[in-house]
């Protein structure tokens, strides 16, 4: 699990020029971040500090909270967290809205497990996804949830030589590529299906979710698109306006009813409550 803080930055702004650092270090290396969506506030912060220095990370991950490891404590895996689908539309309407989406990648990660699950990442705007739990489950893990004690019992997890043993790569290297190939295979036919030359061409309007034994939504009217710059027009959605209104590159946070200056006005004080209601 990520640390609640990180002793190489306390703000955005810092975490931006932290950017800059690891880049420069690495003489010219892409460079990026992983996440999870919980305060909307605190992604729209970092995006101000990119424009406001000039500098975008090659790569943004996106988690979701129903990703995880056998590490984590069950309370973190189960509530913690957006899900993918609402983290990835919300990563890819801000990154669209603030007119910077052309500057970063998007990796979708979140129990990606099949053909249909990088489709519907890639509708949501991923540029690429990331497998873990499944090339996991392919090289033989069987979820024993004791992954940080060294005691895996099938090897996957430990350095304990009585047990790594039972880890045969010659057998298990084999599963994980046939794995992988397969599931590759099943996304292009997919896009094959439905008319479409590559993952780039897929829009949420091709998904379709139910959403009750009578409605049928596709992600196009349930994460309506944003247009490029249209946040920096002032034409911010109803439901990113308060988060983005808070958003300031030089704290983390979230809003509450105290949290404006008393100069501010009282409708300022309605919108952070909004916001504060509307978190996840």
């Amino acid at each position: 699990e990520s640390p609640p803080y990180h002793t190489a930055f306390s703000s955005p702004r810092e975490l931006v020029q932290f950017i800059q650092q690891l880049r420069a270090l690495s003489d010219g290396k892409p460079v990026g971040f992983k996440l999870c969506i919980g305060h909307k506030s605190e992604f729209i912060a970092i995006c101000k500090a990119m424009i406001s220095l000039d500098t975008y990370p090659d790569f943004i991950t996106v988690d979701g909270g129903e990703g995880g490891t056998g590490a984590a404590p069950q309370e973190f895996s189960n509530y913690v967290g957006a899900p993918l689908l609402d983290g990835l539309a919300f990563v890819e309407d801000v990154l669209c809205g603030l007119n910077i989406r052309h500057h970063i990648k998007i990796v979708a990660s979140g129990k990606i497990l099949t053909g249909f699950h990088m489709a519907r990442a890639a509708a949501l705007g991923a540029d690429a996804c990331n497998c873990a739990r499944a090339m996991m489950l392919a090289v033989g893990c069987i979820q024993a949830l004791i992954c940080n004690t060294n005691r895996c019992p099938t090897g996957v997890a430990t350095q304990d030589p009585k047990l790594t043993k039972g880890l045969v790569v010659e057998d298990k290297r084999e599963r994980v590529a046939n794995f992988h190939k397969n599931t590759v295979k099943t996304f292009v036919e997919l896009m094959g299906a439905a008319g479409l030359r590559g993952m780039q061409d897929i829009t949420r309007s091709h998904v379709y979710r139910r959403v009750s034994l009578t409605a049928m939504f596709t992600f196009e009217e349930i994460f309506p698109s944003v247009r490029a710059g249209s946040f920096i027009s002032g034409n911010v959605p109803e439901k990113y306006k308060a988060d983005y209104t808070y958003a300031s590159e030089e704290r983390w946070g979230i809003h509450t009813v105290g949290s404006w200056s008393d100069d501010n006005t009282k409708e300022k004080v309605e919108v952070a409550q909004t916001a504060t209601d509307n978190h996840i």
